[in-house]
């Protein structure tokens, strides 16, 4: 018995489409780094980039459990003595851009390394319901009938 690792041309990459409407958070950003990496896969590798193409829709309609969409605080710093800035994800939610939101849980769920990165790069994110990616004729993933802890009604 030989332990399997996956070369370049063993990689076969899919698209998926995943419509984040009324899905909790923490739970589409874990499935989604899942795939990213290729986890659900039998030939996964951990040193080679064999994770799906993921296109996340409706990611301004994401939920949030309890009293994170109000208590959940964001903080950056700009690099300038005092700097320190922040923003509650309900303000993020509300904001220009709310798919930054589920782009950074994604993003903290992954390794932080170079890999990863790369991965981050295989990942779509969009705030309505359109997206300009139908050439690929990608999958529908249903996050929602995985599991009843997955939606919530908002």
């Amino acid at each position: 018995m030989k332990t399997f690792s996956a070369t370049p041309a063993d990689i076969d990459k899919k698209w998926v489409v995943i419509d984040a409407e009324g899905v909790v958070l923490g739970r589409l950003a874990s499935i989604i780094a899942m795939r990213l990496r290729g986890k659900h896969k039998p030939s996964f590798t951990p040193h080679m980039d064999c994770g799906d193409n993921v296109i996340v829709i409706n990611a301004d309609k994401v939920q949030l459990t309890g009293k994170k969409r109000a208590d959940k605080i964001h903080y950056w710093h700009t690099g300038f003595p005092g700097g320190i800035k922040n923003r509650t994800a309900g303000q993020i939610l509300e904001g220009e851009y709310p798919e930054r939101l589920l782009t950074l849980a994604v993003k903290r769920m992954l390794p932080g390394n170079r890999l990863s990165r790369q991965q981050m790069t295989n990942l779509r994110v969009y705030a309505g319901a359109e997206h300009p990616h139908e050439a690929q004729s990608p999958e529908v993933l249903d996050v929602k009938s995985m599991n009843k802890k997955n939606s919530r009604e908002g």
